[in-house]
């Protein structure tokens, strides 16, 4: 079995499988919630599950073995026999930031929305706990099948966290249209899937023999030409979700009248650019490699289109909605260099969305709690009564724009390092890209929170409270660690990001040996 291909069981490593308890402890702390009455209780209760998921999700991680390319802690259970789909998780250096990232993330969301949610706390607090635990999820399904239940339920909750907790006006056709949005990039995804399974059964009779084994579909590569339409499926269907030019358009619908703190993980937590990482790119090494241009063009333009347009925002949640739309381009541009750079570049700057991000997005909530808008007319002067949240907000920006010292820079500096190996010329477009970057937030900053007080809301607004402190010292704190010390992020990423990388050739080699040993166009063995 190949390196990349490894894996160790939860009972060699932790001795109970603590990805299934990751899983489904917010589902069944969502359940619980409904016993209770009092809304602080229910408060206090969101918290110590979400609490009780970082803490586990923090043992996971220590008990990940970096040096170790494969997959980890992995459990495997009989599912649907009928279809041969598996309960089968895992978790790997790629991915093993993103758990405790995830429970990291809603723990200041559930502090966020402390006072703020005063309508149904009870079903708001379940159903983010319930996004909690299919996100987890996500992360961590190895089998297909598996992969796209938990990806597919992670609509319900956002459909009614938009609907009925949203900010603005138009909240319900928030809700609509990111639904319609997310299922349309779902046909593609279930069509790939679908033709995976169905190849690998090799033509024997029954659903039965169908594969949807993520593992075992590493090691069977497949004929260039099912390689191509596979690939092109998956990437459609994850861009969708990413969001990527031109698929981005709910993205700053959904931020403008959606609740702050579900911005804050739409924003924070990118599946659909891991999607591309985990799924589409290893499945389909030869024609990642074919379609590079593509993965490379839509990274690159969105990155500048998001840019540009951030520039022309006069509300803080649109301007950051942009702002997130041409992060995550360069983060697809760097999946897209097909090497250890460019692919560990990607993975740091995915795991630093959350912090900044995300980060920012709060601190945009806190904002709005105190004012009732984020727009630019309704603000000015902020530092003069603002002076924590205008700290923390200049320190995630500064993160977000890579200034040295910061987890920002590291990540886009391994990113440009990727491009710039493959093409020089784009290495060019993607620095412009992040000027730009510095250009928009620092223009807002400027004119939002430096000057003179514009109204006397403003100058009577109270600072950060104790717990929003705490959410914004946090996140602080980890933009500063990540940016001083980041080899111990690189450290558990290494081997797996260098594995990846290395599977593109050897994926490559095995397709065209493929190609010699059976007639051309055919799709079956």
């Amino acid at each position: 079995m190949p390196p990349n291909l490894e894996s160790l069981s939860a009972a060699d490593q932790l001795g109970f499988p603590i990805l299934s308890v990751l899983i489904g402890l917010p589902l069944l702390w969502a359940l619980g919630l409904a016993f209770l009455r009092d809304p602080r209780v229910v408060r206090v209760a969101a918290l110590a599950g979400a609490g009780l998921e970082l803490l586990l999700s923090l043992v996971m991680l220590v008990a990940l073995r970096p040096e170790v390319a494969g997959m980890q802690l992995v459990e495997r259970a009989i599912w649907i026999p009928s279809l041969n789909a598996q309960y089968l998780v895992g978790i790997d250096g790629i991915a093993a930031l993103f758990p405790p990232l995830t429970a990291l993330l809603f723990c200041a969301v559930i502090l966020a929305s402390w006072t703020s949610i005063q309508s149904m706390p009870r079903l708001y607090f379940a159903l983010l706990l319930l996004l909690e635990g299919v996100t987890v999820g996500v992360f961590c399904a190895l089998d297909l099948v598996l992969f796209f239940l938990f990806w597919e339920l992670t609509l319900v909750p956002i459909y009614f966290l938009v609907s009925l907790w949203g900010i603005g006006p138009e909240r319900r056709y928030a809700a609509v249209k990111y639904t319609l949005f997310m299922l349309a990039g779902g046909i593609p995804l279930l069509f790939a899937i679908l033709l995976l399974g169905l190849y690998h059964s090799g033509g024997a009779p029954g659903l039965g023999a169908l594969i949807f084994d993520y593992p075992t579909l590493l090691e069977r590569p497949l004929p260039t030409e099912l390689q191509t339409v596979v690939f092109l499926l998956l990437f459609v269907g994850f861009a969708v979700k990413a969001p990527l030019f031109p698929f981005h358009t709910w993205l700053p619908t959904v931020l403008r009248e959606g609740p702050i703190g579900l911005s804050a993980l739409l924003v924070g937590l990118k599946l659909g650019a891991f999607g591309i990482l985990r799924f589409a790119v290893p499945l389909a090494p030869t024609a990642a490699r074919e379609y590079v241009w593509l993965m490379a063009g839509l990274g690159l333009f969105g990155m500048l289109y998001g840019a540009l347009v951030a520039l022309r925002q006069s509300n803080l949640r649109l301007m950051l909605a942009f702002s997130s739309i041409s992060h995550v381009g360069l983060v697809i541009a760097g999946i897209a260099a097909l090497n250890m750079q460019g692919v560990q570049g990607a993975v740091f700057q995915l795991a630093n969305f959350g912090v900044i991000a995300g980060g920012l997005v709060l601190l945009t909530g806190f904002l709005h709690h105190r004012l009732g808008s984020t727009d630019l007319a309704s603000l000015g002067g902020l530092a003069q009564s603002l002076p924590y949240l205008t700290g923390f907000f200049l320190l995630l920006g500064m993160a977000s724009i890579g200034l040295p010292g910061t987890n920002g820079f590291v990540a886009e500096l391994l990113i440009l390092l990727g491009i710039f190996q493959v093409s020089p010329s784009l290495a060019a477009v993607a620095v412009l890209g992040v000027i730009l970057g510095a250009a928009y937030f620092l223009r807002f900053h400027q004119r939002a929170f430096l000057g003179p007080a514009t109204d006397t809301t403003i100058a009577s607004a109270t600072d950060l409270r104790p717990r929003e402190l705490l959410v914004a010292a946090v996140m602080g704190l980890l933009v500063l660690i990540g940016g001083l010390f980041p080899n111990w992020i690189q450290g558990i990423t290494a081997s797996a990001t260098d594995a990846w990388a290395k599977r593109m050739d050897i994926g490559q080699l095995a397709t065209k040996n493929l190609a010699q040993a059976q007639p051309e166009g055919r799709f079956t063995h």
